[in-house]
C-alpha cells in the first residue's frame, strides 16, 4: 500500500488489528528487515496488534527527495505518516539501528502517545565501538556465494556469525532491502544533516511506559555504551547486553530476541489492555 505524504508515496504494510505496533527499519535496509524479525514473535502472541512495516525514503519502495537532508525532515514526515494512517490512536513502537534513532525522536516529540517502546541496536550519539571480530564463519559457505552477495555478507562489521542459518536469513530479510536502496540519495541528501538539530536523548521527563533496549556486545557499527549512558530515561526499562551478537542481533540471537520481545510485549499488553 502507498500512503501520500507531501510529495512522497510512503510503502507500507499491514498485519492483523488491534494496538498499533510501527516498526522503523534501520538505514539501508527496507521493511523487511523488521518484518522478518518481529512476525515471529506476533504469531506466538494472544494479544491483538497491528503490525505496520514501511519503507523510509530512499529505501525499500519509498522514493527519496531532495528536501530530505536529515533526521529532523524525515522525523516530521514520519508524525505526518503516524498521523494519516492511525489518526489520533496510541501506538507502540519499535525501531532499529538508525530507525531507534528516529524512535527516539518521535518519543521526544510525542512521549504521550506511545505506550511502548523497542530500541534494537540503536544509534547514539557515543562514538566508542567494540573492535570488529568474526566469532563464527563457515568458509564454504562463503565461497559459495557470488562476489555481490559476499561482498554484501561480509561489508561494513555487521554479521559477526557467518554461517548457513544467519546467511539465509540475511539473504530474505536485509539484502533485497539493500540492494534496492538509492545510495545516492542517502549519501548526497539524507547524510547532509546526520543528526537531530536537538537533543533526542535530553527528555523533558523521563519515558515510564515499558521499554526494552536490546544490543549486540560484538556490534562494532553503532556499539552498546551510548545506549547505557541513557537508560536513565528509560525507568521501565530492561537493558539486555548480548554476546555472540554484532549489528544483526535479531537474527544471530533469534532464539534469545524472540524471548525478550515477546516478554515486553507482555509488559506493554499488561498495562494497555486492562
Amino acid at each position: 500500500m502507498d500512503c501520500l505524504v507531501r510529495n512522497i508515496k510512503i510503502n507500507y504494510v499491514t498485519y492483523g488489528d488491534g494496538v498499533p505496533v510501527l516498526m522503523i527499519h534501520g538505514w539501508g535496509p527496507d521493511h523487511r528487515l523488521m518484518k522478518g524479525c518481529m512476525e515471529p514473535v506476533f504469531k506466538t502472541m494472544d494479544t491483538p496488534w497491528k503490525r505496520i512495516y514501511f519503507d523510509l525514503p530512499g529505501m525499500g519502495k519509498t522514493k527519496g527527495k531532495p528536501w530530505i537532508t536529515g533526521p529532523d525532515q524525515m522525523l516530521d514526515l514520519i508524525l505526518e505518516f503516524i498521523d494519516a494512517i492511525i489518526p489520533n490512536r496510541h501506538f507502540v513502537l519499535a525501531g532499529e539501528s538508525y530507525g531507534g534513532y528516529l524512535a527516539r525522536g518521535i518519543i521526544s516529540k510525542r512521549h504521550s502517545d506511545v505506550k511502548g517502546l523497542l530500541l534494537i541496536c540503536p544509534a547514539t550519539s557515543d562514538r566508542k565501538r567494540p573492535r570488529f571480530q568474526v566469532l563464527e564463519q563457515d568458509d564454504a559457505l562463503l565461497s559459495s556465494l557470488i562476489d555481490e552477495d559476499r561482498s554484501y555478507f561480509e561489508s561494513d562489521g555487521i554479521n559477526v556469525i557467518r554461517n548457513r542459518r544467519v546467511w539465509e536469513r540475511y539473504r530474505k530479510e536485509v539484502l533485497p532491502g539493500l540492494k534496492a536502496a538509492d545510495y545516492p540519495f542517502l549519501e548526497n541528501y539524507l547524510n547532509q544533516q546526520p543528526s537531530f538539530s536537538f537533543d533526542v536523548d535530553s527528555l523533558e521527563k523521563p519515558y515510564t511506559k515499558p521499554t526494552l533496549l536490546l544490543a549486540g556486545r560484538q556490534d562494532s557499527v553503532v556499539g552498546y555504551n551510548g545506549l547505557w549512558k541513557i537508560v536513565e530515561s528509560y525507568p521501565r526499562a530492561s537493558f539486555v547486553l548480548l554476546d555472540k551478537a554484532g549489528h544483526a542481533l535479531q537474527i544471530e540471537q533469534d532464539v534469545l530476541f524472540t524471548a525478550t520481545v515477546k516478554e515486553w510485549l507482555n509488559r506493554v499488553a499488561a498495562e494497555i489492555m486492562d
